[in-house]
């Protein structure tokens, strides 16, 4: 598989990801999926964050993860996936408040906005269960735990 990943950090980068923990984690999300691809992660202070989703959501404040999956000119192939953009701050408080280990919540929103990139959407119900199933296998198999786990129990 043939995946390039670009990262690019626009918040501070101490206790983020390196990128090669990055590029791990995207490369896993798109195994048997796609052959090959190009893509950004983009990690995001809160100002950006939200600036972003009020523009590409209407919605206001910070979110978690955006996806902007490539839409190209038909007729056009070209490799291009599209960017990931990830909200450092809103990380590190939703990995404290459902108690998660941090490492394992970045895994989580990058192999859920690769997923997105990949044609995956979680809008209906069905959508949502195929999704959720590929998130946990894929993060199983980089060894974290399933990130739905509580809300399964309460």
């Amino acid at each position: 598989m043939s995946v390039t990943v670009d990262v690019q950090y626009g918040a501070k980068t101490e206790g983020l990801p390196a990128p090669g923990q990055i590029r791990t984690w995207v490369r896993a999300a798109l195994a048997g999926r796609r052959g090959a691809g190009e893509l950004t992660v983009r990690i995001v202070d809160e100002a950006e964050g939200a600036e972003l989703n009020a523009r590409y959501r209407g919605r206001s404040g910070p979110t978690n993860v955006l996806s902007f999956p490539f839409e190209g000119v038909p007729g056009v192939d070209l490799p291009l996936l599209g960017d990931i953009v990830i909200c450092a701050p809103v990380v590190r408080r939703e990995a404290a408040e459902q108690g998660k280990p941090e490492p394992a919540h970045w895994a989580h929103l990058v192999v859920h906005g690769t997923l997105h990139l990949s044609g995956h959407d979680h809008i209906e119900a069905g959508e949502a269960r195929a999704m959720e199933a590929m998130e946990r296998q894929i993060l199983a198999g980089l060894g974290y735990p399933d990130p739905y786990r509580d809300e399964v129990d309460s």
